[in-house]
């Protein structure tokens, strides 16, 4: 275990040691003693390397991560794991908006709740959240998947494209082009699968799906005011 403490060494210096870890490398688990709420902290990591951070973040905590793992002993500010390609990034705590923002690949855990709009334009990435999520989630989402334990805000999926939503508890209310959808076999399997690799407390069959009514795609006057 390789230690790093932000109160004696630059975040700078932190992120710089991250990015020169390769494919190879026999250094694998890195710890983050005091973060004290920093801003970009293990971001653009490109190795397969656990990083465990001893406390909560600020902005943008593991963007554009590829491979690794990055674990958040709290909470995490605005746009972790934004820009995720791969790997695992598992905040213990909540987080705040945006979480997952533009994800590509990757699976984002969040174990208590997350903010506004999480997983907006979210291009692949997989995200289970324990909590609750905030309005505006999903907000043209293209593809991935969103897995909600408990309740989402206003206007879920707004002018959603083809990613899938799965929401346990109560939706506040589904923003333009997002209904509620049946759910299938497949999406149960998948559903399943996503619960197993988060750990979360919940059976697929509890769920419901939202997805597009693929009304948007195209404008057309006869559908105007969905806009």
């Amino acid at each position: 275990m390789q230690t790093f403490d932000l109160s004696k060494s630059s975040l700078r210096e932190l992120n710089a040691t991250l990015h020169a870890q390769k494919a190879s490398t026999n250094q694998t688990a890195w710890e983050i003693a005091n973060p004290r709420g920093h801003h970009a902290i293990a971001v653009g990591l490109d190795a397969p390397i656990e990083v465990t951070v001893k406390g909560s973040t600020g902005y943008y905590c593991a963007g554009m991560n590829k491979q690794a793992t990055v674990v958040v002993k709290g909470s995490a500010g605005p746009g972790v794991a934004e820009n995720m390609m791969s790997g695992t990034v598992i905040v213990e705590g909540d987080a705040s908006q945006y979480a997952g923002a533009t994800g590509n690949g990757g699976l984002l855990v969040i174990k208590g709740n997350a903010s506004s709009r999480c997983g907006i334009s979210m291009k692949g990435i997989d995200i289970v959240v324990f909590g609750s999520i905030g309005h505006m989630s999903a907000f043209m989402a293209q593809s991935g998947n969103l897995v909600v334990l408990g309740d989402a805000g206003d206007a879920l999926g707004d002018s959603l494209y083809e990613a899938r939503l799965f929401v346990r508890g109560s939706v506040k209310s589904l923003g333009a082009d997002c209904i509620e959808k049946e759910m299938r076999p497949e999406h149960l399997e998948i559903l399943r699968d996503l619960l197993a690799r988060s750990g979360a407390p919940a059976k697929p069959e509890e769920f419901k799906r939202y997805g597009s009514a693929r009304r948007l795609y195209n404008f057309h006057i006869d559908n105007a005011s969905a806009y």
